[in-house]
């Protein structure tokens, strides 16, 4: 299912499908968030803002404002056997 990423809970890992600024595409790409990316949400603020992120292996906080203009899609997990 396809959201925005500051509806994402923590621990989830998603997949960056796209962007709906070029501006803000432009800002992650150069800091290796681009579509097909997988980005874990480590934390999210107790006032929900701001989140961190870890993606090509580094942390990256974003504003909420920011998290609502990425669409990603959640990985399914598979159950513990």
């Amino acid at each position: 299912m396809v959201k925005r990423l500051s509806e994402a809970t923590v621990g989830k890992t998603v997949i960056i499908k796209s962007f709906e600024q070029d501006d803000l595409f432009i800002k992650l790409m150069e800091m290796g968030c681009v579509p097909g990316e997988a980005v874990t949400i480590d934390h999210i603020a107790p006032l929900g803002d701001p989140i961190s992120l870890s993606v090509a292996g580094y942390i990256l906080s974003l504003r909420i404002d920011e998290a609502e203009l990425i669409w990603v899609e959640e990985i399914a997990q598979n159950p513990i056997k």
